[in-house]
């Protein structure tokens, strides 16, 4: 059964939402039911920015999560705030680009993937945030990649479409790239 509560957290202009919205979309044409709960301050880019998605077989009774039983983390701060948030046995992974104090649960499952690092070696900025969502799919596949497929032609405007194949070569590199820290 696919039941999967997951916060995506860091600073507004890295695509978080955007991550999430795909992630969610790409549940709903695996016909799961969704949720997709977006939260940012007002300053947007370069503020902090986190979205819940909830990924389930059986209807969804509140959008609102407290614990998480993933949480993908792209910056110190929300590291900070929602390391603690994650259920014992849940899964963590996070971009060491910009965290200083690294995760030190030993309870989870931590996974590390240089998302930034990559995208600057391939010079492919605008698909970070898929890099990181290829390698959570590695680790957690709760969703197929044609439904990811999908779900990027379903949040992306069609002025975007062309950029499809750059962000599914995105996803590529992020499963090979990521590994378990603990």
């Amino acid at each position: 059964m696919t039941n999967e509560e997951i916060i995506i957290a860091g600073f507004g202009g890295q695509g978080v939402l955007s991550m999430g919205k795909i992630l969610a979309y790409s549940g709903i044409m695996q016909n799961l039911e969704v949720s997709w709960m977006p939260s940012y301050g007002p300053e947007m880019r370069g503020g902090t920015a986190n979205v819940t998605v909830i990924l389930s077989e059986e209807r969804i009774s509140s959008p609102i999560l407290t614990s998480f039983d993933t949480a993908i983390i792209l910056n110190q701060q929300s590291l900070d705030k929602f390391e603690t948030a994650i259920k014992p046995g849940g899964t963590l992974l996070y971009d060491p680009n910009g965290i200083s104090n690294p995760p030190t649960r030993t309870d989870i499952k931590i996974y590390s993937v240089e998302a930034t690092k990559a995208a600057h070696e391939k010079n492919m900025a605008k698909i970070f945030n898929m890099i990181v969502l290829g390698a959570y799919l590695k680790i957690n596949p709760v969703v197929d990649v044609a439904n990811v497929e999908a779900g990027l032609k379903k949040s992306l405007p069609e002025r975007h479409h062309k950029l499809i194949p750059a962000n599914l070569e995105g996803l590529k590199i992020g499963s090979e790239i990521v590994k378990k820290v603990n």
